[in-house]
């Protein structure tokens, strides 16, 4: 007899302990990925070993393709796109799940290294939506880029490694802070001070008018083989150090940083990676710039997604004039971005009918915007029918949520960048505490169950 009542499960109670051992096998494989990936080229750096020791080659190295080919495009070493080749004709649409590899953190200036009386400073730019007084007195680490003129590249990590040093923004001891404790809680700090403090010693060269400033200069001169100007040509992002860990006297969660979106991104790498022919091509991204509005070159709202799809079409020898449209109009996704979790502390927030719950498993957004649903790409209800279908044929558990309550505020993903180009989707994710903080919370369970839905949504 069907149940007439919609009953809202605890994950942890549904199943045995064998699952119980997946679920945390998992977790651990995950907590490695995130510590060895805290930005997007990280991200892509890992992705790429990951996809080839799976049998993943470069699509440019291909010169025709026929289904169960398994391909990747690297995008400017900040996004990617995996591609495993279908039975179907690319004609009667593909199967997306659509990640993002960024998250909120502190870039570098331009001209960034500065002295002031006694200590060197590195100016930071927030990138993305943070509440700037959680990046003051925690240990941070500097990761990225260097490109020198001639054209060299230089890998900078400094703050992982227990022999390497830590750097930090400092705040007012609470004695002396009365005036700032009087201002709104958005307004504590400043951007322009969330200045990073690098050094303390001077150089010995008497004659610098700024000691301190020279002696790092000596430093990165040394290890790096760069002089001050080379900081013009850099990407260092500035990134909490300390670990991913399990969370919890149960181990039943993990706090880390950059969860946002890359519990999402793991989740559909590994799905895709169980691939082997599917019906129909099924197609991963793992974007970059979601945080600040998909914009740019390896953003989702380039064209060099769609540049991928028509070398697939050209490749399969399918290609023809405005086949690329048909294409999307037939093709299904699932965008694959974190949800709003419901905490208990701050609940008001919520409507807890229509909120996400840790341990409840993966989280469905119909629809995401702000308010009155601006912005936002709204599911239809053939298609939501559709992947409850999907999940609960697969025995998935999962929650249809919304972002908060109606006038608190709201946010989106790149939904509706695919929904624009006629794709039928779909947000579906991990729910997260503390997101967009320098530590968020996501349950070990959830994770699992995301890992399952996009793996069963792509084959």
């Amino acid at each position: 007899m069907q149940k007439l009542v919609n009953e809202k499960k605890v994950g942890w109670e549904e199943i045995d302990e064998e699952r119980k051992k997946d679920i945390f096998k998992f977790a651990e494989e995950y907590m490695f990925f995130l510590n060895q990936g805290k930005t997007e080229r990280e991200v892509v750096k890992q992705t790429r070993e990951i996809l080839e020791k799976n049998q993943f080659v470069e699509i440019d190295s291909m010169d025709a393709l026929k289904p169960g080919d398994r391909v990747y495009y690297c995008n400017r070493e900040k996004s990617i796109y995996i591609a495993v080749i279908g039975e179907e004709k690319l004609e009667k649409g593909l199967n997306i799940v659509g990640a993002h590899i960024d998250s909120p953190r502190l870039d570098l200036k331009p001209n960034p290294l500065y002295e002031d009386t006694g200590f060197a400073y590195l100016k930071t730019h927030y990138y993305g939506g943070i509440k700037k007084y959680q990046w003051t007195t925690i240990p941070l680490s500097i990761h990225g880029v260097i490109v020198k003129t001639n054209g060299e590249k230089i890998t900078v990590n400094v703050g992982e490694s227990e022999d390497d040093p830590i750097f930090t923004i400092t705040d007012l001891l609470p004695h002396l802070a009365q005036e700032q404790m009087e201002k709104k809680l958005k307004d504590g700090i400043s951007g322009e001070d969330l200045n990073l403090l690098v050094g303390s010693i001077p150089s010995d060269e008497k004659e610098s008018k700024e000691r301190v400033k020279y002696h790092i200069l000596q430093i990165l001169n040394e290890k790096y083989g760069i002089v001050e100007a080379d900081l013009l040509s850099s990407e260092l992002e500035i990134v909490p150090s300390f670990k991913a860990r399990s969370l919890g006297f149960d181990k039943s969660m993990i706090a880390g940083y950059g969860q946002d979106d890359r519990v999402c991104a793991y989740t559909s790498l590994r799905g895709i990676l169980n691939v082997k022919k599917p019906r129909r091509t099924a197609i991963c991204i793992l974007s970059d710039k979601e945080e600040i509005g998909s914009m740019g070159n390896t953003g989702m709202e380039s064209n060099v997604f769609d540049i991928f799809i028509a070398e697939i079409l050209n490749k399969t020898g399918e290609n023809r004039p405005n086949l690329l449209e048909k294409v999307f109009c037939n093709s299904k996704m699932l965008s694959a971005d974190v949800d709003a979790g419901l905490d208990p502390i701050y609940s008001s927030v919520s409507e807890k009918n229509n909120a996400a719950y840790l341990g409840r498993g993966i989280g469905i957004n119909k629809y995401t915007g702000v308010r009155g649903k601006a912005g936002d790409s709204d599911a239809n209800a053939e298609y939501v029918g559709e992947i409850r279908k999907l999940l609960e044929s697969s025995k998935i558990l999962y929650q249809i949520s919304e972002l908060g309550r109606v006038d608190n505020g709201g946010g989106g993903t790149i939904a509706y960048i695919l929904a624009n180009k006629g794709v039928d989707v779909i947000d579906c994710g991990v729910p997260v505490l503390s997101m967009h903080a320098p530590y968020e919370v996501t349950s070990k369970f959830d994770i699992f169950e995301a890992y399952r839905t996009y793996e069963a949504f792509l084959k």
